[in-house]
């Protein structure tokens, strides 16, 4: 199905310059808050300062600046480089989040969190963090990412076309789209694959086609199952 909409559109731009870094946002805000809380209380992440929370806020202010960088000249070369700088932050920021979870972990076994609020806050900044970094992962990842997605036909092997990654409902059976209108997944369709995901631990209405598309939505099911399961069960414990 060929899209009608072409790069530069005030939809495409609204999407990628202010709805992606609205995403990485509030991974920011919810840091920021979570360190602010740790240190006002005085709560540690497996012996480590309440401040450690800001550390990967460096990589995601560069997220934000990759993100609202885009091919405006006509050269492909400008968007490849978003897109990988995008993906390669994007990565960085996944991993600190897995690293704070296993350090999360830690201080669990090390018996150095006593508060079931604490365990509550920082189980959600981690399971928040997975959502939206995964979500920002599968939009930058599918079919060449957001750019490639407007340009190319996507029922069709030709020119410019690469293999997607997820089948949504709307590829399937095009008459669940508007009517009259080409469809292509959108970042809020990815944000909600990655929440599902986190929630039911498997895909539920997109279905990931490729390997590397299987991969990541393992290894984002595993980082929710540990954190929803593990230390939200540990905080309830605490709280009775």
């Amino acid at each position: 199905m060929m899209s009608t909409r072409h790069p530069g559109t005030t939809e495409e731009d609204i999407e990628r310059s202010v709805e992606a870094p609205l995403a990485v946002l509030i991974v920011v805000l919810l840091q920021i808050m979570l360190a602010a809380v740790s240190l006002s209380k005085g709560w540690v992440l497996w012996k480590l300062p309440g401040w450690v929370w800001l550390v990967p806020i460096v990589p995601e202010v560069m997220l934000v600046a990759a993100l609202v960088v885009h091919n405006r000249t006509g050269k492909a070369i400008i968007g490849g480089r978003r897109r990988t700088a995008s993906l390669a932050l994007v990565g960085i920021v996944a991993a600190a989040n897995f690293l704070a979870l296993a350090m999360l972990i830690g201080s669990l076994l090390s018996a150095q969190a006593h508060s079931g609020a604490e365990l509550l806050l920082k189980g959600l900044t981690i399971w928040g963090t997975n959502v939206i970094t995964f979500g920002l992962f599968y939009w930058e990842m599918d079919a060449g990412g957001p750019d490639a997605r407007i340009k190319s036909d996507w029922d069709t092997a030709g020119p410019g076309f690469e293999q997607r990654d997820f089948q949504f409902p709307q590829m399937e059976n095009p008459q669940l789209a508007a009517a009259g209108r080409g469809w292509r997944p959108h970042l809020i369709d990815y944000i909600f694959l990655s929440y599902t995901n986190s929630i039911a631990f498997s895909p539920t209405d997109a279905m990931p086609l490729r390997h590397r598309a299987k991969i990541l939505m393992m290894v984002e099911a595993s980082v929710s199952a540990v954190t929803v399961l593990l230390v939200a069960a540990r905080a309830v414990n605490i709280l009775h």
